[in-house]
């Protein structure tokens, strides 16, 4: 059996080498969707209060993951801006390259980061029969990764909108 840490890694890597082939200007728009996905779950727990409404910690996973998943592909079909298809159109540096494959793992580490931390506040519903808690030489990193994951430092409904202005002021600053 693998530990969900070591998944992780195997999927940081994979997403940096997708941002290799995408380039680094359209990871930043994929990081830019999971951090609105965060702000609009945020807003839905936090300042409109539907989790008192809805009490299924099970039913909010289902929520989340939704928005998760649909921002992820909006931010994936990345727009037609000529700014960032002249930003991609030099991928062949290795430069270019290398900074493609550093914000695709950045854009992994926010998208797998956030799914894998709803999957555990909701105790696994998707694949519970077949995930189990990590080995005790495991343990403690995975406790140390998951309070890294985006959702425990963008927790609180200022810092999610802190970073979403910064988030996009850099997209506008940079592809406008």
């Amino acid at each position: 059996m693998i530990a969900l840490v070591m998944v992780f890694m195997v999927f940081l890597f994979f997403f940096g080498f997708i941002g290799a082939s995408r380039g680094w200007a359209k990871e930043v728009l994929v990081i830019a969707s999971v951090i609105l996905a965060l702000a609009l779950i945020t807003l839905m727990e936090d300042l409109l209060k539907l989790n008192q409404i809805i009490k299924s910690e099970t039913v909010w996973y289902w929520v989340r993951m939704f928005i998760l998943v649909t921002m992820v592909l909006v931010g994936y079909q990345s727009p037609k801006v000529p700014r960032i298809s002249k930003a991609t159109e030099k991928r062949g540096q290795i430069g270019d390259w290398l900074l493609g494959f550093l914000m695709g793992m950045l854009s992994g580490y926010f998208v797998i980061g956030t799914a894998w931390y709803y999957s555990d506040v909701a105790n696994y519903p998707l694949l519970a029969d077949y995930i189990r808690p990590p080995a005790a030489n495991f343990a403690e990193l995975t406790q140390t990764v998951l309070g890294i994951l985006p959702p425990t430092w963008l927790d609180t409904p200022v810092t999610v909108f802190i970073s979403v202005v910064l988030i996009f002021v850099f997209v506008i600053i940079f592809f406008l």
